[in-house]
């Protein structure tokens, strides 16, 4: 059976170091990183994810504000409020919470953002300096996997990686950071043929699809180091990744769960970003 890489564990490590060093900052200079989230309308999973964000901020002594605007929210209303907080010396972290209304340009707004602040890691020059392998703010998503195959002491030099799925939050940055650590990368997707081909080769496969149990048995080889970045709802209600883990878990050497893997390594890692540009700020 494999190892369970236990996010939720990982997570609190880095939350507190994180605390440990704001209380360390606070103490020489008097400062106190500020992370500002916005969320326009009411959707409820975007609800849950700011208030488990402010709760965060609150364990580890930021500053945290919020900016809850309707739905009816102009374009040109929100983008003000960003420039607002641009030069706003109390935050150091700006995050607009995705998906935004439809009449609202994500693009736009992302690129409103002041690149020091954006601890997502969307916008355009992080994204660049990502690709040229000098980064600054990372993805949090990409970054907490990192982590986690970091904290559980695997190498990933040489190792055959397989990114299955092609999004700009976790699939592109991935496989850039994976490049970085000196693993071959391949990245495929729903639509690449002979998925199992490619998959089978993978000596750490990160299932980023966005298919429910998208990733059987025979889909992965002996001793794969598997993270399942998946959440997928079924009909019964039950939560599950893009890995069937009742097949696939028997033959990983490393494996995370759905939930309590890669979900709380994102937050953590947002607030390691948000402490990092306060520490640049400063």
């Amino acid at each position: 059976m494999a190892n369970i890489i236990d996010g939720n564990k990982i997570a609190r490590d880095i939350r507190d170091e994180v605390r440990r060093r704001v209380l360390t900052m606070k103490e020489q200079k008097g400062l106190v990183p500020g992370l500002a989230v916005i969320l326009v309308g009411d959707d409820p999973a975007s609800k849950i994810y700011v208030g488990k964000k402010a709760q965060d901020c609150a364990e580890v002594g930021f500053l945290s504000r919020e900016c809850r605007l309707p739905a009816e929210t102009s374009e040109d209303a929100l983008l003000n409020i960003i420039r607002e907080l641009n030069s706003d010396p109390l935050i150091q972290g700006i995050l607009v919470q995705l998906p935004v209304p439809k009449h609202i340009n994500p693009e736009k707004i992302l690129e409103t953002i002041d690149p020091r602040k954006d601890v997502d890691g969307f916008h355009p020059y992080n994204v660049g300096r990502l690709v040229a392998g000098n980064p600054c703010h990372r993805p949090c998503t990409p970054s907490g996997i990192l982590e986690m195959l970091d904290r559980s002491g695997i190498d990933l030099t040489g190792k055959e990686a397989v990114v299955v799925g092609r999004s700009n939050i976790v699939g592109k940055p991935m496989a850039l950071m994976l490049l970085a650590r000196n693993a071959t990368v391949t990245i495929c997707h729903t639509r690449t043929r002979d998925l199992a081909v490619v998959t089978k080769r993978a000596d750490v496969l990160i299932a980023a699809a966005g298919r429910a149990q998208m990733i059987k048995g025979n889909m992965v080889k002996d001793g794969v180091i598997v993270v399942d970045v998946g959440m997928n709802r079924l009909p019964s209600g039950k939560l599950v990744g893009d890995v069937d883990f009742a097949e696939v878990s028997p033959k990983a050497s490393y494996i995370t769960t759905v939930p309590g893997g890669v979900g709380p390594m994102t937050r953590a890692m947002l607030m390691k970003n948000t402490l990092n540009a306060a520490l640049m700020a400063s």
